[in-house]
């Protein structure tokens, strides 16, 4: 998932001896069959649990030899053992996995901000390609593609079964090439895109007014999101000095780097705990505070926009910003991911990188977020079919705990259900102008096959629900106070269909080819999760 990555400059030759030994070892497959059983031979005595993971690693050796030896084509032993690595990790949970060279290049490039390719974030998902978000203002983000699509083929060859790392070296290229992408989507017939290969040079942070207050758009969180975001807030304070309050948005952020969150949540605070680290040992706690005397906004009210795409680093700054009662959040839960990645080079990154979970995170209140998310303090969705999704069944929901292998939530803790959604309400005879094909609430064909009207600024702000309640709570003071002067329609909760016994009498016999008259509900009945107004 959007990772947020910790760095860790360190190099896997200055581990202990019997490491390298090992590393070495597996050179060759016939040294690290032969490794593998020396050491579990001559420490077997020493270290008796040790033995089983030798024994196991003399049969993985052995297996490699016979594929090796035997496979019907010629194999490539370097790639076999990487993808073995790769398996091993990938195991463990969603977010863990190994960066061979190439990979591990692109990657500091990504959390640089510059890059060549689509502006895709991308993770494996039961040996598909699942889309977590597009970057803005990005070949993928202009051909409509959403979180939770899936990849199926590039350039017409399917890439089911294949790895990440191979798959997303098929979408890198030459800029200004072209590739084609065939998209998976819930409910939507399979489709094709075809995209240009750009240099992705990442702004992370835009601004602009929107009347009395300021809106700030993070679309991750690279090694510039910190001074752009601190950049941004002078900009629109020296634009009006008599600024009223902030909306941050945070919506399909799908994270980055945890220094970068403590940097932007510190534009908000005036020290205070940002959020915690916590490892396998319960005493191994890490705490990010904020910077004493930071909030450039001195106590100006903040409303933070947050969705099902918001993720890992920006689920640290809704929740500690939450906590803290320093902001109010509007939107949709968020994705829910709370772990950490460390990125572990190997041999300076010369073989590449380990990407491994580490640590788990907590927000002030001593919370976890994983599986569960945040929660805001007004659900608003876009349109009525994005609020019908987060009734899905969970295992159709994107979310992190939809993944295969994801780590359990805190026990206790569950994701929030809503009652009700605010949506906006249907205006009869006119053609809503949408931010994305998401937002449609007809069965349209994706945006890829027709694209949208060029929208002004002010066209697309209108037409962006969520943004307008958001304003709407910082105008009259409140969520209660918003919800009171300025009712909306809501999209409730759909009631279960069940049928339950009744005591009673037999059914009265029907002749043949005679049928009982149809049940009808009373004429002021109203069918379920129908669209109200409150």
């Amino acid at each position: 998932m959007g990772s947020f990555w910790r760095k860790v400059e360190k190099d896997c030759e200055s581990e202990d001896p019997m490491r390298k030994i090992f590393l070495i070892g597996i050179s060759t497959v016939s040294a690290f069959a032969l490794g593998a059983a020396a050491f579990a031979y001559a420490d077997q005595q020493a270290h008796p649990s040790k033995a089983d993971t030798y024994k196991m690693l003399e049969l993985f050796g052995d297996v490699l030899t016979t594929v090796d030896q035997q496979y019907v084509v010629p194999v490539d032993n370097k790639k076999l053992i990487q993808a073995a690595i790769d398996g091993m990790l990938t195991s463990l949970d969603p977010h863990s996995g190994y960066l061979d060279a190439d990979a591990f290049s692109d990657m500091r490039d990504q959390t640089r901000g510059e890059y060549g390719g689509l502006g895709l974030q991308v993770t494996a998902e039961d040996g598909a390609v699942k889309i977590i978000s597009p970057m803005d203002d990005t070949p993928a983000s202009r051909a409509g593609i959403q979180p939770g699509d899936y990849i199926t083929a590039i350039d017409g060859q399917s890439i089911i079964g294949q790895s990440l790392n191979d798959a997303v070296k098929s979408m890198r290229g030459p800029v200004g090439t072209q590739i084609s992408l065939t998209i998976a989507r819930d409910k939507v017939d399979p489709f094709t895109v075809r995209l240009t290969r750009e240099v992705i040079d990442i702004k992370s942070v835009t601004s602009r007014l929107e009347g009395d207050y300021g809106y700030i758009r993070l679309s991750g969180f690279d090694e510039k999101t910190g001074p752009e975001t601190q950049a941004a807030i002078r900009d629109l304070k020296a634009k009006d000095p008599n600024l009223k309050g902030l909306v941050l948005d945070l919506r399909n952020n799908p994270g980055g780097l945890v220094d970068q969150a403590v940097d932007v949540a510190s534009d908000f605070l005036n020290g205070g705990e940002v959020v915690s680290q916590r490892g396998r040992d319960p005493h191994d706690i890490t705490r990010y505070n904020a910077r004493a005397d930071g909030d450039k906004l001195h106590g100006l009210p903040m409303v933070v926009l947050i969705n099902g795409g918001s993720a890992s680093a920006s689920e640290i700054v809704a929740g500690c910003l939450k906590d803290r009662e320093r902001a109010t959040i509007v939107g949709l839960t968020s994705f829910g991911k709370g772990s950490v990645q460390t990125v572990i080079p190997l041999r300076g990154g010369a073989d590449g990188a380990l990407k491994l979970t580490t640590d788990r995170y907590y927000t002030p209140s001593g919370g976890s977020i994983q599986k569960t998310g945040i929660a805001p303090d007004l659900f608003v969705a876009n349109s009525k079919k994005q609020a019908e999704a987060v009734y899905d069944d969970a295992a159709f929901q994107y979310t992190e705990g939809a993944l295969r292998n994801a780590l359990d939530a805190q026990e206790g803790r569950v994701r929030v259900t809503p009652k009700d959604i605010e949506i906006p309400a249907a205006k009869a005879g006119l053609q809503k102008a949408s931010l994305s094909d998401d937002d449609q609430d007809d069965d349209a064909a994706p945006a890829s096959k027709t694209p949208a009207a060029k929208l002004t600024q002010a066209e697309k702000d209108k037409a962006d629900f969520e943004l307008q309640r958001a304003l709407d709570v910082l105008r009259y003071g409140s969520v209660a106070a918003a919800v009171q002067m300025k009712p909306t329609a809501v999209y409730a909760k759909p009631t279960p269909k069940f049928t339950t016994a009744q005591a009673g009498p037999p059914p009265a016999k029907v002749a043949p080819g005679v049928f009982p008259a149809e049940k009808t509900a009373p004429a002021n009945a109203s069918p379920a999760a129908a669209p109200q107004s409150r």
